[in-house]
């Protein structure tokens, strides 16, 4: 099956929910690149950068998944090879 390269941004504006985000990319991490975190004390919140290569559907369901935990958004910017 084909795969792309995506980023996966991730913020997560509620500390209890970062449990929930990690166990989403544990069950993915075969298709992940790299990550990187970082806590913005002055907002509160997280910023997470997910680099995956994987095919497009895996990369949309786990972007999804993401984006359907409480206090969590994630949005997936494509290569285009």
């Amino acid at each position: 099956m084909e795969t792309r390269v995506a980023v996966i941004g991730i913020i997560v504006e509620k500390k209890e929910s970062a449990q929930e985000v990690n166990k989403a990319l544990s069950e993915y991490r075969d298709y992940i690149i790299g990550r990187m975190g970082l806590p913005y004390e002055k907002k509160q919140i997280n910023c997470i950068t997910v680099i995956v290569d994987a095919p497009q559907d895996i990369i949309n369901t786990l972007c999804g998944k993401l984006g359907n935990i409480d206090g969590v958004s994630s949005k997936a910017a494509y290569s285009n090879v």
